[in-house]
């Protein structure tokens, strides 16, 4: 799924610019002639992932624009184009809330990396929201990525299940999340905020389980060296999730029956039994049915936990929501990777979509992992997911040496620079000090202009004194003599 950038600029051919740039790298491009333009866009159903924004128009000038942009709610990440380099511009459009700023004229590179850049800082935010609410216990049915129509029934059954005690039994294949829906219903219930545990039943070592469930007090066997509170009691005022329920031990579905119905446990070794007030929500990837007809599963115990039954989709039945999956896992693994994929190209999403996908949003998820590691295109590639196209990935160019570019002489009609980017975060997020930002500016303009330190200094906006005594407070004696 292309993402998309919003050109704002008065300059339709400074726009056609932009857009091939962006467009050669798989961004789709919409435009805007103006700061109204622009906020109507954005405020009134329009959408866009980055906003690039002139500061300098004839009815709104940008900063303008981008303040009513953050006022209208509007957190789409805002580059600034500039043409004026002075450090109290760039200061203020930050702290007016842009992300990042360009100087005109902006090199294809530069351009690139900064939307790259303002894109993936959007994925952080929204995974470090994920996690946070994952964390405390809040995550809810709005967080369940997929809008199909059997996402949807899931959705509005879990919603109903949420507002009351009701044991919900979640059936389906391997790898279709339904731990994810039993998080939800946790996060989406009066018990949201205290503790969800999940118990995946199948690994229980037999010897240990009841303990593990139960609890035990110290001395109660071989090696209880000290007391364990149990599962049960882990969940007390919360939810346990008890995933593959139908591995459990029949002996077990005795006391877990027991539990159910009396809302106390007996902890192994104890003397009387626990009072405890938990939520049960339980999931099995088997046919429950056929196991009480094979004697594997208690029938009582079936009827005690399948109060409400959800049936969680399998991904091959719900091909619509992989885009949006497939978004959601490149976000994450950008942010637990340090990786900047943009998305998937066009053939790559309807190969993923044609796949049938027998562990389902598991097995998707991890495709997408793999993919993101190896590949080195912004785009996802059909070649980046060989299991499934068949398609092995192409071998490296050999790059042939750059040749050098002959120094310009016109400042109104400069060649495009190799990526020199000015960057206002640090590499923990944070604004770098303006000394630091001031320095690189100097830099940039000595670079760009030639080391000709009148253009530098109108282009800066700044006396030549004012520029020669900063050079030489900045350490930048040296490059001014290269540059010239």
């Amino acid at each position: 799924m292309a993402k998309t950038v919003l050109v704002v600029d008065d300059d339709p051919t400074q726009r056609r610019l932009i857009q091939a740039v962006l467009e050669r790298d798989g961004y789709a491009v919409v435009h805007a002639s103006g700061g109204g333009e622009a906020i109507d866009r954005m405020t009134r159903g329009g959408s866009a992932d980055v906003v690039l924004l002139d500061m300098v128009m004839p009815e709104m000038s940008g900063m303008e624009c981008l303040a009513e942009l953050r006022s209208a709610g509007v957190t789409t990440p805002v580059i600034v184009l500039t043409a004026n380099a002075g450090v109290e511009a760039v200061v203020k459009a930050m702290q007016a809330g842009a992300q990042d700023f360009f100087v005109k004229p902006v090199s294809p590179e530069r351009l690139l990396i900064g939307v790259s850049n303002a894109l993936q800082l959007t994925q952080l935010s929204a995974e470090v929201g994920r996690l946070t609410k994952k964390a405390q216990g809040r995550a809810s049915f709005d967080d369940i990525v997929g809008d199909s129509a059997p996402m949807r029934l899931v959705k509005a059954l879990g919603a109903r299940a949420a507002k009351s005690s009701i044991p919900v039994l979640i059936t389906g294949e391997s790898g279709v999340g339904k731990e994810v829906i039993a998080r939800a219903l946790h996060g989406a219930s009066d018990r949201a905020g205290k503790p969800f545990v999940a118990v995946n039943c199948g690994a229980l070592p037999a010897n240990l389980a009841e303990s593990i469930l139960f609890g035990h007090e110290k001395g109660a066997f071989t090696g209880a060296v000290e007391k364990t509170l149990g599962k049960f009691r882990e969940a007390d005022g919360g939810t346990l999730f008890l995933d593959e329920i139908g591995e459990l031990p029949l002996d077990l579905q005795v006391k877990l029956l027991r539990a159910l119905q009396e809302g106390e446990i007996d902890p192994v070794g104890g003397k009387r039994p626990v009072k405890i007030d938990v939520r049960i929500v339980s999931a099995t990837n088997r046919d429950p049915d056929q196991q009480v007809r094979d004697g594997a599963f208690r029938e009582d115990l079936f009827y005690r936990l399948n109060v409400f039954p959800i049936e969680a989709p399998s991904l091959r039945d719900r091909r619509e929501d992989i885009p949006a999956l497939v978004e959601h896992f490149i976000a994450r693994f950008n942010a637990e990777e340090g990786k900047r994929i943009a998305g998937c190209a066009p053939e790559t999403m309807a190969l993923l979509q044609a796949h049938d996908w027998p562990g389902n949003v598991r097995q998707l998820e991890n495709a997408v992992f793999r993919a993101i590691v190896l590949a080195d295109a912004p785009f996802l590639q059909p070649h980046d997911f060989p299991a499934i196209s068949g398609v092995a990935a192409p071998m490296p160019a050999v790059q042939p040496h750059a040749q050098p570019v002959a120094p310009a002489t016109a400042y109104g009609d400069l060649p495009p620079l190799p990526d020199q980017p000015i960057r206002i975060l640090d590499d923990r997020g944070h604004l770098r000090t303006l000394d630091d930002i001031e320095r690189d500016l100097i830099q940039h303009a000595i670079e760009v202009y030639s080391g000709h330190m009148s253009e530098i200094a109108r282009r800066l906006g700044i006396g030549r004194s004012t520029l020669y005594r900063k050079v030489r407070e900045q350490g930048l004696e040296g490059q001014l003599k290269e540059a010239g």
